[in-house]
């Protein structure tokens, strides 16, 4: 009989109740492995998410650092190098949009956004009040200059003040302009444009600029003997260099005469007066065909030409080169038909030869041509040697060929700054070498010459009947025996 309390199917066998533990030690011994091995896990993600985290800031950084060196040498070869062509930005963008990829475009974008660019901070301009104007110096086509005295820094200055009269619906493009390509054109043979200052009304604005003691009209006037063959070719070597400059960065100057060439007592000339100047381009855009005072505007815009390009400033070039051979403007007509009739008093009539297709010019068509019988020296031709005695054959070749009646026969600046003639003896004399000569702009006032003044902008270029430039002088007419043909001035 069993004992009492105890359950009839409880197992007495002590192997059994021995095998139930062992299994419940086993069961939680896998459980205790199980969660060791879910924590080693867990901590081997969060490790792997920390290390991962730290990976993308370090590529982030290495990035940025990339885009900066990058920013950093297309800034440099952006200052080293000059823009081989002008360009609308506008018309980049939009080519790139749409030639590009979708991840192109949003790595440009993220390009674009991170680029910056090294600019002067935007901020009010000063007032005209700082300057204190000590006298006036001359009234040009396109404003008035004064020497003044900074009253903060105590330097002499050049302060021009643009005239508003001829810009009815708002600031004149032609001050614009001359802004504009001041500030890009920094050369030392350049007039260095400081700052732009206002006054008490809107329509008073000032340019401040480096103030030179000459300009090269007054000094020549002045002068008793022209300057010697080493001091022309001192000026007019950095004249070429300057305007070198201008013609790389895509500006023309379209006015250059002996009036805008500002000389100061170190032998430094500069080139000023930037009121016609622009930007061309590639193709060249509708210009303006009334340019350049008249004793310095080439034969093909006298003539009526439409499209022209740096040859202009060429011709006014070999005007000047005369100029200072001479001491004397070198073609000084009344209008422009007599003009005309002292270029070909100098140069000879234009032949097919000389200048193919000059008869499609709109004013060359009334042009009555004379017979010629001599043949041409050359193309270009030269001029006359007894116009330039005491001229080298070397700088007769440089002035013939500046003064070529067909544009594409005038040199470009850097073909003149190698020509042969800056070569030869007597050398350029040093600038430091240079004489001086009395300011005449320091004075209360200059002088008025009697030049021709600059075209103002609007004007339209006149239809001009060249019928009477060659042939006799019926009727009276007041005529003079030229190169082989008579010259009629009207």
């Amino acid at each position: 009989m069993s004992a009492p309390g105890k359950s009839r199917w409880a197992d007495e066998d002590p192997e059994t109740e021995a095998l139930v533990a062992q299994q419940k030690r086993e069961k939680e011994a896998k459980k205790r492995a199980k969660a060791e091995r879910q924590r080693k896990l867990e901590e081997e993600a969060e490790a792997s998410k920390a290390a991962e985290a730290q990976k993308q800031q370090d590529d982030a950084l290495d990035g940025q650092e990339q885009q900066q060196q990058q920013q950093q040498q297309q800034q440099q070869q952006q200052q080293q190098q000059p823009p081989a062509k002008r360009r609308r930005l506008s018309n980049d963008q939009s080519t790139a949009a749409t030639t590009a990829t979708p991840a192109e475009a949003e790595q440009q974008q993220k390009r674009s956004e991170l680029l910056r660019f090294p600019m002067r901070e935007w901020g009010p301009c000063r007032h005209v009040d700082n300057f204190e104007r000590l006298n006036h110096i001359e009234e040009g086509s396109y404003g008035w200059v004064s020497r003044a005295k900074d009253i903060t820094s105590g330097e002499v200055v050049a302060l021009k003040k643009l005239k508003m009269e001829n810009s009815p619906d708002g600031f004149p493009v032609t001050g614009l302009r001359e802004i504009q390509t001041l500030l890009e054109a920094r050369h030392q043979n350049v007039v260095y444009l400081r700052e732009v200052v206002i006054g008490n009304k809107v329509d008073d604005v000032f340019l401040v600029m480096d103030f030179l003691e000459h300009d090269l009209k007054t000094l020549l006037d002045d002068m008793r003997e022209p300057f010697l063959p080493s001091e022309i070719k001192t000026l007019l070597s950095q004249i070429l260099s300057g305007l070198d400059f201008l013609h790389s960065q895509w500006i023309m100057h379209r006015d250059l005469k002996s009036s805008n060439l500002l000389l100061n007592n170190r032998g430094e000339i500069k080139i000023a007066d930037f009121g016609m100047a622009r930007y061309y381009g590639d193709p060249p855009p509708q210009l303006t065909q009334l340019v350049v005072t008249l004793w310095y505007r080439s034969p093909e815009l006298l003539l009526g030409a439409e499209k022209y390009g740096t040859e202009v400033d060429m011709w006014s070039i070999g005007c000047i080169f005369g100029e200072l051979l001479t001491k004397e403007p070198l073609l000084q007509g009344k209008n422009e038909v007599d003009q005309v009739s002292k270029i070909f008093a100098l140069t000879g009539p234009p032949t097919q030869q000389t200048w193919p297709g000059f008869r499609s010019l709109p004013n060359a068509k009334s042009l009555k041509l004379p017979s010629t019988s001599s043949a041409s020296s050359g193309i270009p031709p030269l001029l006359p040697r007894t116009k330039f005695p005491f001229l080298t054959n070397a700088g007769l070749h440089l002035l013939s060929s500046l003064l070529a009646l067909n544009p594409s026969s005038r040199p470009s600046t850097q073909e003149c700054l190698s020509h042969p003639y800056f070569r030869e003896d007597p050398r350029p004399k040093p600038k430091e070498m240079f004489p001086t000569f009395p300011s005449k702009a320091g004075m209360e006032k200059r002088r008025r010459r009697a030049t021709p003044e600059a075209p103002k902008r609007g004007q339209e270029a006149p239809q001009l009947d060249f019928a009477g430039v060659f042939g006799g002088a019926p009727g009276g007419d007041t005529g003079e025996a030229g190169a082989g043909f008579t010259l009629r001035f009207g």
